[in-house]
């Protein structure tokens, strides 16, 4: 059972693990270098530890002090409870449920090993929205995915926001990098799935006529943002395929058409 420590200085060296949490740029190189992700609110807290990720410390209001209770008796690492204004001082925002958890990263599996028991992935090139991350990972879970790969600028899924947009389903769906990335393409394709690649493109393939049924060996590849797939990323693909518009709409926020493949891929009408 961890001891609850009240903290009143917001320059408590043990609170470093949350400061500047809204500094991105600060955060993206912290966090990975010191080998640590943030949780943040009660269910997300809950689904780190069930996934196994092991806590570093937590940082609590009074309030939920009593509603992570059982989580608190379950771990050895230390517990600070703060007042909401200086959780606010120490982390730059409004903490508006306010339970924060420091977790320990795991080492990234290899691709191959994700691959090798993986029947639908996700392939996403250039994705460096932690918001966007955040929702592919959520549908990738809820929709029947095995795992998300990707390029090595994509942004980070252990990121706070990636994680609160996900609702903690970074921690169900395994993700790995794809690098170097065209490599790593051809390594996909070498491991026996074949590559469909998501773009507006008038001259590609309909979804509903490229996926007729559930697919199995299948890697759905999404591109950024306004951008979508490079060039070289289109070419590696074995068909390109896009999702039919109406009313003049030109293409989905990328979150949105990756539910909208990961459906037609994974869920759709089973083979009579």
């Amino acid at each position: 059972m961890a001891e609850l420590i009240t903290v009143e200085d917001p320059d408590d060296p043990r609170l470093h693990d949350y400061t500047g949490l809204t500094d991105v740029e600060l955060r993206r190189r912290r966090e990975p270098a010191e080998g640590l992700f943030v949780a943040e609110g009660e269910k997300v807290i809950r689904r780190a530890r069930d996934a196994g990720y092991a806590m570093r410390s937590m940082l609590l209001t009074p309030k939920w002090a009593d509603v992570m209770r059982d989580v608190i008796d379950d771990t050895p690492a230390p517990v600070y409870v703060v007042s909401p204004g200086l959780a606010e001082q120490v982390t730059g925002y409004h903490v508006h449920r306010g339970a924060l958890a420091s977790m320990r990263r795991r080492p990234l599996p290899a691709a191959a090993d994700v691959l090798r028991t993986a029947r639908r992935v996700a392939v996403l090139e250039s994705v460096n929205d932690h918001t966007n991350i955040g929702a592919v990972f959520r549908s990738a879970a809820a929709l029947g995915m095995d795992a998300v790969l990707l390029s090595p600028d994509c942004a980070d899924p252990l990121y706070r926001r990636s994680v609160k947009v996900s609702m903690g389903a970074v921690f169900a769906v395994p993700h790995a990098r794809l690098d170097p990335w065209l490599d790593g393409l051809a390594a996909v394709r070498a491991a026996g799935f074949r590559l469909l690649a998501l773009t507006p493109g008038e001259r590609a393939t309909p979804l509903d006529e490229a996926a007729r049924h559930r697919m199995d060996r299948v890697a759905l590849m999404l591109g950024a943002e306004g951008t979508g797939l490079s060039a070289k990323a289109l070419g590696a693909a074995d068909t390109q395929v896009r999702i039919p518009m109406a009313h003049g709409v030109d293409s989905l926020n990328v979150a949105a058409a990756a539910a909208v493949a990961f459906y037609a891929v994974a869920t759709g009408r089973p083979e009579s």
